[in-house]
Order: structure tokens, then sequence, then C-alpha cells
């Protein structure tokens, strides 16, 4: 199951008796994939049409608990698709608490946006990448449902894609915040799992990216040192040299691999990193001397 279908099983069984958070979260899956009309007798009816079953199931839940009413359901198959849809109606003047209902308190803002996800959202793999949207036909339903969104402190944004209005997020932190408003716990575990890996990972390429930096750093270094001294070696020889200089140079040129401290103690009089670094760049100093003679 993908991560998207994972996070909609969790909320479709999500369940509270707070019939004002109920109507909330109907009026968000009506509003994505629902719609009012009144029958031959002037009776409020709806009809949500869905081929996401978790959206059906949840639909047929709240109604029942919410107003206690019969819901008529048509399933059908697409063959060519291999595919369901679900499409659920009801009837009654009851229906009208769904439409108006009041999305102000924070508990009511939470059922909602988890209802909108759970009707036209999808997020992507976060072991590939971090997205999350709620795809939206109306500019101003993608409007109402951002300002909903960012009340709780995240930054979503809108973006239109062909006809459609897409409300989304793409930082990780933020997303787990959005799994939490919705009260989708188990999903925002498993994110903050994959979040945890990743970070470990990226902070151990890091590290081998710079170590493997600094090595390729000193072997060039030590490879224009060699190619320095064996220079003057072929030009003016080691014997009108200093002493210091002439014993770095042969150091160098019997131990090409090894690291600048080890290169100083190494020699007839040790001395430090910082003093062998010193004269070597005297030697590369000379070297480019000779070559530009």
């Amino acid at each position: 199951m993908s991560f998207s279908g994972k996070i909609k099983e969790e909320l479709a069984a999500h369940s509270t008796d707070a019939r004002h958070c109920n109507l909330a979260e109907l009026s968000a899956i009506i509003t994505m994939c629902g719609r009012f009309s009144k029958d031959e007798k002037g009776r409020p009816t709806l009809q949500v049409d869905t081929e996401n079953y978790p959206v059906a199931r949840k639909c047929f839940t709240l109604m029942k608990k919410t107003f206690n009413i019969s819901t008529d359901i048509v399933i059908r198959r697409h063959a060519a698709k291999d595919s369901m849809s679900y499409h659920l109606f009801w009837r009654g003047e009851e229906l009208l608490a769904v439409r108006h209902a009041s999305v102000q308190a924070v508990c009511c803002k939470r059922a909602y946006i988890r209802g909108a996800f759970l009707a036209a959202g999808s997020m992507s793999d976060p072991n590939k990448s971090y997205h999350l949207e709620i795809v939206c036909e109306e500019e101003t339903q993608a409007e109402h449902l951002r300002i909903l969104m960012n009340s709780f402190g995240v930054d979503s944004k809108i973006v239109q894609r062909k006809r459609m209005h897409v409300v989304y997020l793409k930082e990780g932190s933020q997303i787990v915040d959005m799994l939490n408003v919705m009260e989708a716990h188990v999903a925002l575990m498993e994110l903050e799992n994959i979040r945890i890996l990743k970070d470990m990972r990226n902070t151990v390429n890091r590290k081998v990216n710079c170590e493997t930096a600094n090595i390729n750093k000193t072997v060039s270094a030590a490879v224009r040192q060699m190619e320095d001294i064996v220079y003057i070696r072929d030009t003016i020889g080691f014997d009108e040299l200093p002493d210091g200089l002439k014993d770095v140079a042969l150091t160098r040129l019997a131990y090409p691999d090894a690291a600048l401290k080890e290169l100083g103690s190494l020699l007839k009089e040790p001395i430090g990193k910082s003093g062998v670094n010193h004269r070597l760049r005297k030697l590369s100093e000379l070297a480019n001397k000779l070559r530009d003679s």
C-alpha cells in the first residue's frame, strides 16, 4: 500500500463523538467529491461519488453516526481500469446541517482538513521526496483550505494544475505538523523514522565527501611537492640547498605518502607540521623560479 493509502486508512478509522467535528469532516468530504440537490418533492438530497473505498466507508459511518439515516449505495466495477467506484445517496432536511457546518473551533478545523485530505489528498513516497497536496476544483475552496491549514503554523501554498487548484506542502517538518493536525499519528511516526534515517544518511554522506575531499587535497599537495622536489633534483641538485630544505626534500622523496606531521618526525632534526609546511613552500618557490628562468 502506498504511503497515501496508509494515511487514508488511518484517517478513515479515526472516530470522534463530537457532532460538530463530524459535521465539519463531512462538509469537507462533500465539498471535494459531493453535491447537494433536491428531489422531485423538493427535499434536500446529497450524493457523494468516489473511487476511494476509505472515503465511502467514512461517509457511511459519519452519516449513520451523525444523523442515523439510511444510505443508498451503488457500486460500479470498471473493468478497463480494474477499479471500483462508489456512489452514496441520502435525502432529508437534516442534511442542511452539513451544508451549514461551522468550521471555527480548532477541533473542527482539524476535522475539516482531515476530511479534505481523505477525499482529495495525496502524499508522495517520503523515501523519495516530501510532498503533500489536496486538489480542489474551485479556487475559493483551495483558498479556504489554505487558510485553515496555515492557522496551524504551516506555510501551505496554492498552485493551479490545469483546471484544478492544488494546496500543497513540500517541507518534511511541515508535513509532519499537518499529519499531527489530522491526527494521523501512525503515519506521522513512520514519516519521522524515514526522516531520521535520511538525515543520518545525508550526514554520513557529507562526512565521507568531506573526508574524501580532504584526502584528495592532501594527495594533490603531496604530488605537487614531489614534482617540485624532483624538478629541483634534476636541475640543480640538492647539494646547494640549506640543510633543512635538503632534509625535507630527501625525506619527502623517501616517504611520498606521509602526512606533514609524520614527515616532520622522520627528519634528522624533527620539527612540527607548520615547520615542514614552511620548508615545502620554500622548495615550491624555488622550483617555480627555476622553471621561469
